[in-house]
Formats: structure tokens, C-alpha cells, sequence
């Protein structure tokens, strides 16, 4: 179940989660918490497994969109479906006809088996390939 975590933004273990879905330094997880302070439409959720905060989502819905700014999982959880779930429960309280994330080639596998169309961007970062991750919501996938 997601919880509402962008009360409690400022503690470590998010700053962790955030530090899987940014450039890891202090200055990278730093702008990306205060993206998330100064803007309410960007929502902030965690998913707990028992005490552990093990992923969070962090997105805006406009229109019938949701963007996906970040989604981290910690690496011991990898693999054991937090990631979709969170992008599932998002989609089942935002009901968007689409579901939009960008990402590096890392993260690719995991959109695609999500059935997301994934299409790349070219190099927006000198070195880093970028990817644009589109799913389309079908009316059956929201009940």
C-alpha cells in the first residue's frame, strides 16, 4: 500500500531511496527533494514493507496524464514487483489514460515488461542515453 511520504521528505531513508533514482550526490538528492517541497502537484509516495520504507514514487498528474518523475526501489527489493505495484496503485487512484517516465538504458527492461512503448531520445546528457517510457491505459486495465 502507497503512503503519502512527502511530509516526512527530509529523512534519510528517502534521501536513500532518492539517491537510486538520481545522479547519487548530496547536491542531486538535495535539488530533487526541493523540486518536490515547492511544488504541489508533484506527488511523493512510499511503498513500507512491515517498518522498512523498501520504494517510493514520486509523479504529477495533468490532465488525464500521470508523469513518473522518479520511482526507486532499494536494491535488496529489487525484483519482488514493489516497482509495478506502485506504478499499479498509482494508476488504480489517479485513473490517467496514460502513464509517462523517462529514464536511462538501465530501467528500460523494467518499463517494457510493464508494457510500456519505450522510444529513445537520443543523448540528452553527454555520455547518457535517455528513453521516454509511454503506457497507454486501456479501460479494463483501471478496474
Amino acid at each position: 500500500m502507497l503512503l503519502n511520504i512527502k511530509s516526512y521528505i527530509r529523512k534519510p531513508e528517502v534521501a536513500e531511496l532518492f539517491s537510486y533514482a538520481v545522479f547519487p550526490d548530496d547536491q542531486s538528492v538535495e535539488k530533487t527533494v526541493s523540486e518536490y517541497e515547492s511544488n504541489e502537484a508533484w506527488q511523493l509516495y512510499g511503498y513500507e514493507d512491515g517498518e522498512l520504507l523498501v520504494g517510493l514514487a514520486g509523479y504529477e498528474k495533468t490532465g488525464n496524464e500521470v508523469i513518473l518523475h522518479h520511482i526507486a526501489v532499494i536494491p535488496e527489493n529489487r525484483g519482488l514487483g514493489y516497482g509495478r505495484g506502485m506504478i499499479l496503485e498509482i494508476m488504480t487512484k489517479e485513473k490517467p489514460e496514460r502513464v509517462i517516465a523517462e529514464t536511462d538504458e538501465e530501467a528500460v527492461d523494467f518499463y517494457r515488461n510493464l508494457g510500456f512503448v519505450v522510444n529513445s531520445l537520443g543523448e540528452l546528457y553527454p555520455g547518457v542515453e535517455r528513453y521516454r517510457c509511454v503506457y497507454e491505459v486501456e479501460e479494463e486495465d483501471e478496474n
